[in-house]
């Protein structure tokens, strides 16, 4: 029997993004789960589906930090992806610092994206 599809929550305010990741993540088994905005994504029941989450740093309303910080402070422990297409020379080290698991700039590399998830999800032994 083989594993379980695991399930990756797409939060952005470009419909054309959301749609673009959606496609990338089933081509290689995942099952995304779309949302606009974070509010949505908060008030549905996503987070308990969720294995790992993308979200678009500019939003209008509740943005990626404001997701990540709300997050990290219910002690939710799953993966969190940041992505921008307004990216400064600072942001990669500000986020991850904040507590998100990986960063990338829009147009985002896909076969680097999924390479992450796939890290990110695996069971590492200890040891």
């Amino acid at each position: 029997m083989g594993s379980p599809v695991r399930t990756i929550a797409v939060i952005d305010d470009d419909f054309r993004i959301l749609e673009s990741l959606q496609s990338l993540l089933a081509s290689f088994g995942y099952k995304a789960e779309t949302y606009l905005p974070a509010e949505h994504f908060l008030a549905s029941d996503g987070l308990l589906r969720s294995d790992c989450i993308i979200a678009d740093v500019h939003m209008p309303t509740m943005n990626g930090l404001g997701l990540l910080r709300h997050l990290r402070s219910i002690r939710c422990e799953i993966p969190v992806i940041v992505v921008t297409g307004k990216p400064t020379n600072k942001s990669e080290g500000f986020y991850l610092g904040k507590g998100a698991n990986g960063f990338f700039r829009k147009p985002v590399d896909g076969q680097a994206l999924v390479t992450l998830i796939d890290r990110l999800l695996t069971p590492h032994c200890p040891g």
